[in-house]
């Protein structure tokens, strides 16, 4: 199980590196665990990229991951409370965990934006070019996105 989750892993990676956004590379390395093939999991998560729509709030990669763990956790009955209590929980652990590892779940403060430069961002992707990868630190942060989400299934299928 740990090679296969590693892979995954890598594949989350390889997504951004072809140009898919933050949450789209971290949903799709694990989309055919839950049944979703793999375009309607790149559709599903697009709008969450650059913290969602290019608006630098959420990080990309970790809305990537509250997705998976409501895959993976989430309550289908609308009176379920402690289904919801229970995948709140998860929620909060794991992103405590991504906080823990990059500094922040936002993702203005993970690129080092301030004030003006959050407030006049613009709804055009950015370009990826090798100087973009050199400048963003999102490869890393998808990266550790989707690990602490295979950490959290490898536990998880150990404790079973």
């Amino acid at each position: 199980m740990k090679e296969e989750l590693e892979a995954r892993v890598n594949r989350a990676v390889d997504y951004f590196m072809q140009g898919y956004g933050c949450c789209q590379s971290v949903v799709a390395a694990f989309a055919d665990i839950y049944g979703l093939d793999e375009k309607l999991a790149l559709k599903i998560a697009a709008g969450f990229g650059g913290g969602v729509g290019k608006m630098r709030m959420m990080c990309g990669a970790v809305s990537g991951l509250v997705m998976l763990i409501g895959l993976e956790e989430g309550q289908t009955e609308g009176a379920d409370n402690e289904g919801k209590s229970h995948c709140y929980k998860i929620v909060q652990q794991l992103l405590e965990e991504s906080k823990q590892q990059n500094g922040s779940i936002i993702c203005a403060e993970i690129l080092g934006l301030k004030g003006y430069e959050k407030a006049t961002n613009s709804y055009v992707a950015s370009e990826r070019t090798a100087e973009y990868y050199k400048k963003r630190p999102c490869a890393a942060k998808v990266e550790s996105a989707a690990r602490i989400f295979a950490d959290y299934l490898e536990k998880k299928g150990q404790e079973v």
